[in-house]
C-alpha cells in the first residue's frame, strides 16, 4: 500500500483536523491517537510541480483551530457561544464536570425539558386539540453541536465519576457491580429529542456532524442497547471518520469475525476503515498471512506508529509466537520509551517467558514514569506475582481497578492470584467482573472453568470451558480442558472428540507460526502432547476399543523421540473420523490477551526435539507392556518393562512385571518340551 505525495498531504491535513476537533470536544484519547498517527506519517517527497502546488497551498493555509465551521448556522452559533464555550472547556480541563455541563445545560433547564411530556398525555380523552399538540411543551435550547456535545459529555463523565465513588472499595461489601450512572437517562432522553427533531420531515435544522451520534451510541452501550448503539456508531463514523473513540466503541460491539465481515461493506471506504478492520481482527484473536500482510501494509504508511506496532506485537502474542512478540514490544519500548499504553500485555509475555530481569526493569520504568496509571499497576502486580508474592500482586491489581474499573487485565489477573491464594470465592467474583467488562475475554471464562473444576463442580466447569473454547476454537489448551472435564464426568466419547480437536488445534498454531516466519518444524503433526494422547487412549480403553487405545498409546510413547513414528499413521490417527466434531456454544466468538499470569504455555522451546521420558509416556509404556502380556507377546512385554526400569518412573511395578514375564516365558518353554 503506497500513497502519492498529494494523498499523503491530504491524510496529514485530515489528521490535523481530527486532533483539533477531538481536542475541542475534550476527547483527549482520540486526539492523542490521531496526533500519534499524524506524527508517524513520513513527509512526502514532492516533485517540482507538487512543490509549487504545496507552496501555493501554504500561502492561503488556515489552521484548523481557527477555521470557521462550513455550516453557516453552526458557525454563527459557535461565534455567539465562544465565551461560554471557553469557560465550559476550562471547567472540563479542571475536571469540574458538573460546572462544565451547567454552563450550557443547567439542572433547572434539564429538569424542565425532560419532565414536560406531551400535552396529549395529560389532556382528557375526547378533546380534539389533543392530537395536534406538540410532543413537548418546552423546546430544546438553541446550541451549537460542539457546545451541546461538550455539555452532555461532561454530564456522562460526571455520572461515571459518581458511580465509582458510590461503589466504594474494589471487591468490598458495597461493590456489587449494580450501581448505575444516574445521568445516562437524562442524556439519553435529551439526545432522543434532539435526533427526533432532525428526523422530522419539515426540519430545516443543520445536519449532524457525527459527534453526537458517537455520544448517543456510547450511552446506549452503557444501557445495554447494543443494536441501536451499533446503528448510531456507524452513522458517526460515516459523518466524521477520524474520531477513533467511535471506532473503538464499534470494536467492543463486534462479537465475532462473522459480524465484522457483515458490517465491513457498510463502513466508509477510507484508511480508518482499514485500520479498524485490522485492529478488530487482532482483538478477535485472528491469525494468518492476510492479517499479517494488512498490518505490514499499515506500517508502510505509518512506519513509527506506536499503535500499529502494538497491533503487530499483539498479533504474534495471540498466535503464541511469544519470543517474536517480546522482541516487537522491546523494539516498541525503545522507540517510545515513555509510552505506557499496552505495556500490561508486554508484562504478561515477560511473565510467561519467565524473563524476571526484564519484567523488573519494566516495572521500575513504569513506576518512574507514572505509578498511578492502571498499566503501571498491572505491570508491577505481574512482577510480584512472578516472585510468588501473591498478596502484594493483589494489592496492585486492586490499585489498577481503583484507577480504572474497566481495566480488563487487572480483573482477570486478580482472579489468577486469588486461585493461587486458594480463595475460590474471590477468584470467581473477579472472573465474573472481567466477563462483565468484556464478554469476549476467554481468559476469564477459562479461569471460571478452572476454579469450578477445583471445587469439583464439573457441570459448571464444562459450561465455562465450552465458552472459552468457543472464543478460541483453534487453541488446543481450551479443547484439552473441555476433554478433561468430560472425562471426569464419564462422557468418554465426547471427551475423545474434544481432545482430538485439541491435537488439531496445536498443529494449526504451529502452521500459523511458520507463516509468520518463525523457526519451527514443518511436519509438526507427529509432535503432539503426550498427556492428551494418553487421555484419549485411556478413554478408548474404558470404552473397550482396545485397538484404538493401543494406537494412541504407541503414539504417546513415540513423542519421546519427537514423534518419530510414521507420519501418515500419526495423521490418520489424529484425524480419524473427521466427521466427529464437538459442538460448543458459538454465541460469543472472539476477545483480549492470552491466558495471563500462569495460565499460558511456556512457548515453543524444544519443539520438534521430542519430549523425552515423561510420566505420560511411562504410563503409556506400562499399558503397552501389560497389553503385550495379555496377548502373550512376552518379548515385547519384556523389552517395554526393561525400558521402564531405565526410565526411573514406576520402577518397582516394572520389575514385578519383568519377573512375571520371565516366569511365563519359562513356563512356556517347559510346556513346549
Amino acid at each position: 500500500m503506497r500513497l502519492s505525495a498529494t494523498d499523503t498531504l491530504h491524510l496529514k491535513e485530515a489528521l490535523q483536523n481530527a486532533v483539533v476537533k477531538c481536542s475541542e470536544r475534550c476527547l483527549y484519547q482520540s486526539a492523542k491517537w490521531a496526533a500519534e498517527l499524524l506524527d508517524s506519517v513520513p513527509d512526502p517527497v514532492l516533485s517540482d510541480l507538487d512543490q509549487k502546488e504545496a507552496v501555493a497551498g501554504l500561502q492561503g493555509y488556515q489552521h484548523p483551530a481557527v477555521s470557521a465551521n462550513p455550516d453557516p448556522v453552526e458557525a454563527e452559533l459557535e461565534a455567539k457561544e465562544l465565551s461560554k464555550y471557553l469557560l465550559a472547556k476550562s471547567f472540563f480541563d479542571c475536571k469540574e464536570f458538573d460546572r462544565c455541563a451547567s454552563v450550557f445545560l443547567p439542572d433547572s433547564l434539564l429538569s424542565g425539558l425532560l419532565s414536560t411530556k406531551a400535552t396529549d398525555a395529560t389532556t382528557p380523552k375526547g378533546k380534539a386539540k389533543a392530537s395536534s399538540a406538540p410532543p413537548y411543551e418546552q423546546a430544546l435550547p438553541s446550541l451549537s453541536q460542539k457546545s451541546l456535545f461538550l455539555a452532555l459529555y461532561a454530564k456522562v463523565i460526571s455520572g461515571e465519576k459518581k458511580k465509582n465513588e458510590e461503589s466504594e472499595m474494589i471487591m468490598g461489601p458495597q461493590d456489587l457491580g449494580t450501581i448505575k450512572n444516574s445521568h445516562l437517562v437524562v442524556v439519553s432522553r435529551f439526545l432522543e429529542r434532539w435526533f427526533a427533531e432532525r428526523k422530522a420531515e419539515d426540519s430545516d435544522l443543520p445536519p449532524s456532524q457525527g459527534f453526537l451520534e458517537y455520544l448517543y451510541g456510547m450511552v446506549m452501550v452503557k444501557e445495554k442497547n447494543e443494536d441501536a448503539a451499533l446503528d448510531y456508531l456507524l452513522n458517526s463514523v460515516h459523518l466524521f471518520p477520524w474520531n477513533w473513540g467511535a471506532w473503538l466503541e464499534l470494536t467492543n460491539l463486534i462479537s465475532g469475525v462473522e459480524q465484522l465481515n457483515k458490517i465491513t461493506p457498510v463502513l466508509p471506504q477510507n484508511i480508518m476503515s482499514f485500520i479498524f478492520y485490522a485492529n478488530t481482527a487482532v482483538n478477535l484473536y485472528q491469525q494468518g498471512q492476510d492479517l499479517a500482510a494488512s498490518v505490514n501494509d499499515l506500517l508502510k504508511l505509518f512506519p513509527t506508529s506506536s499503535f500499529i506496532l502494538t497491533c503487530r506485537a499483539l498479533l504474534n502474542y495471540h498466535s503464541k509466537d511469544l519470543y517474536t512478540a517480546e522482541q516487537n514490544f522491546s523494539n516498541l519500548l525503545a522507540l517510545h520509551p515513555h509510552r505506557l499504553d499496552s505495556l500490561d500485555h508486554y508484562s504478561n509475555i515477560l511473565y510467561v517467558l519467565n524473563m524476571r530481569p526484564k519484567l523488573a526493569f519494566l516495572a521500575h520504568l513504569c513506576s518512574s514514569i507514572d505509578k498511578f496509571r492502571p498499566e503501571s499497576c498491572v505491570v508491577i502486580g505481574n512482577y510480584y506475582s512472578l516472585l510468588s508474592l501473591h498478596e502484594k500482586a493483589v494489592q496492585y491489581f486492586r490499585r489498577a481497578l481503583t484507577l480504572d474499573r474497566s481495566c480488563l487485565s487487572a480483573w482477570t489477573l486478580m482472579g489468577h492470584e486469588y486461585v493461587e491464594l486458594k480463595n475460590t470465592h474471590a477468584a470467581i467474583e473477579s472472573y465474573r467482573r472481567a466477563v462483565d467488562v468484556n464478554r469476549r475475554d476467554y481468559r476469564a471464562w477459562y479461569g471460571l472453568g478452572q476454579t469450578y473444576e477445583v471445587l469439583e463442580m464439573n457441570s459448571y466447569a464444562l459450561y465455562y470451558y465450552k465458552k472459552a473454547a468457543g472464543l478460541r476454537p483453534w487453541d488446543g489448551k481450551m479443547w484439552q480442558a473441555v476433554g478433561s472435564c468430560l472425562q471426569k464426568m464419564g462422557k468418554d466419547r465426547d471427551g475423545i472428540k474434544a481432545l482430538k480437536r485439541a491435537l488439531l488445534a496445536d498443529s494449526y498454531y504451529d502452521s500459523t507460526l511458520s507463516s509468520f516466519g518463525s523457526a519451527g518444524p514443518a511436519d509438526r503433526m507427529a509432535q503432539m502432547d503426550p498427556e492428551v494422547l494418553l487421555q484419549i487412549a485411556s478413554m478408548y480403553d474404558r470404552l473397550g476399543e482396545v485397538e484404538e487405545a493401543r494406537a494412541y498409546m504407541e503414539l504417546c510413547v513415540a513423542q519421546e523421540d519427537g514423534g518419530a513414528t510414521d507420519n501418515a499413521d500419526a495423521s490418520a490417527v489424529c484425524t480419524s473420523n473427521p466427521g466427529e466434531s464437538f459442538v460448543v456454544h458459538g454465541d460469543s466468538p472472539g476477545s483480549d490477551g492470552d491466558a495471563e499470569g500462569g495460565y499460558e504455555g511456556r512457548g515453543g522451546a524444544g519443539q520438534g526435539e521430542g519430549t523425552g521420558v515423561t510420566v505420560a509416556t511411562s504410563k503409556a509404556r506400562m499399558w503397552l507392556a501389560r497389553y503385550a502380556m495379555r496377548t502373550e507377546d512376552y518379548v515385547t512385554a519384556n523389552r517395554l518393562a526393561t525400558e521402564l526400569c531405565q526410565d526411573g518412573v514406576e520402577v518397582e511395578e516394572a520389575k514385578a512385571l519383568i519377573r512375571e514375564v520371565r516366569s511365563r516365558m519359562e513356563l512356556a518353554d517347559l510346556t513346549e518340551r
